[in-house]
């Protein structure tokens, strides 16, 4: 639908793909060009990532959140997060097993146990929701019992955010019931209003018991790593040893310098992303629309106003007001009655996109 209204000529405002739009610095893109044109930078590189990118990376660990993580042992690279994941839950489950899985979620995180042949147990999770009470639940109702608890904040697409203190106990959860706690950390780099999104690994014995997905996607460049348990990230790697030869080399000589150099770089892109989350949470309440104001993500994640499916709704939208959302439905059962916007355009056409939605709203 989104394709034959622009093939007609409309204009639509694309809200509904989080596909981050903020360039990496420029002396990542400098170091790139650089690198690409050495010739010996194009032969195959190593799926564990080069060894100055595992310790650029160990090194923001350090500086940011006071964790000393081995770049040998507790480090590998990812393509992205997503097929981090997926690899990482391929040498974690098989057949048979069961996974506690957020809902609603991100959709990999819903079908990447499945890939491994194992089940979901849906674990509730939101802004005003006690995701620790809900996986004590889930554990409860599942049999054969969970060996992975995947947990992700700030949390696509809810925007719910944690503290130490729920880390914590998600931590000695996982540690009393010998599960392997798998911590999608897509959305490090963008907090607002002051608010840092912790890492696992500042509270006590997580390094025994998680891993953590950490994306260079949003704030620096496209890779990714996976850190902390070292027996875990060594089973990945030698699983990603038969799948790929790690990204282009020169794109891990950029990350690389992006890490070291730009280390103002996450912060200068969660301010763009505030300023656009204002410009939409601000219109929308002008418009009669409330909708929580996120500390966290690039997303906005709204309760649908008039009380329609989340599919019927966001097609509306699409159709009446020009602007494309994401049907919550789309983030797994527990997602209906709310969409998702994704924070991609600029502020002058969110605030196009809030008066394509007045329009919508205010037609009986």
């Amino acid at each position: 639908m989104k394709l034959e209204l622009r093939r007609a000529g409309d204009d639509i405002i694309d809200l509904g793909f989080g596909n981050p739009d903020v360039a990496p610095p420029e002396v990542a893109v400098e170091k790139l060009r650089e690198a690409a044109l050495l010739p010996r930078n194009h032969r195959y590189s190593s799926s564990r990532g080069l060894p100055n990118l595992r310790a650029a990376v160990c090194e923001l660990y350090r500086e940011r959140y006071g964790v000393g993580l081995d770049p040998e042992r507790e480090a590998t690279m990812a393509l992205g997060a997503k097929e981090g994941l997926v690899h990482l839950l391929w040498v974690l489950l098989g057949p048979g097993d069961v996974a506690l899985v957020p809902s609603p979620s991100y959709p990999i995180h819903l079908f990447a146990p499945g890939f491994a042949g194992a089940a979901v147990q849906r674990v509730p999770v939101g802004p005003e929701v006690d995701f620790v009470a809900g996986a004590h639940e889930a554990w409860e109702a599942s049999h054969p019992r969970p060996r992975v608890l995947i947990a992700s904040f700030p949390h696509n697409p809810t925007t719910a955010t944690t503290d130490r203190a729920q880390l914590q106990q998600l931590v000695d959860f996982a540690r009393e019931r010998d599960l392997v706690l798998v911590h999608d950390f897509a959305y490090a780099d963008l907090g607002f209003d002051g608010y840092r999104p912790p890492s696992v690994f500042e509270v006590e014995g997580a390094r025994d018991v998680a891993v953590e997905l950490y994306s260079l996607t949003k704030g620096f460049s496209r890779i990714a790593f996976v850190l902390g348990r070292a027996d875990v990230v060594a089973a990945l790697a030698r699983l990603k040893s038969y799948l790929d030869y790690g990204s282009f080399q020169p794109l891990q000589i950029a990350a690389t310098v992006a890490l070291r150099e730009a280390r103002d770089q996450p912060a200068q892109a969660a301010s763009v992303y505030e300023g656009r989350r204002n410009a939409l949470c601000d219109g929308l309440t002008r418009i009669g629309w409330e909708v929580p104001r996120p500390r966290a993500t690039m997303f906005v994640w709204a309760p649908i106003p008039t009380g329609e499916p989340s599919s019927e709704f966001a097609l509306r939208a699409l159709r009446e007001g020009h602007v494309a959302v994401s049907p919550g439905s789309g983030f797994g059962v527990d997602g209906e009655g709310f969409v998702r916007f994704a924070l991609v355009e600029n502020e002058q056409r969110i605030a196009q996109a809030v008066r394509g939605l007045r329009a919508l709203l205010q037609k009986p």
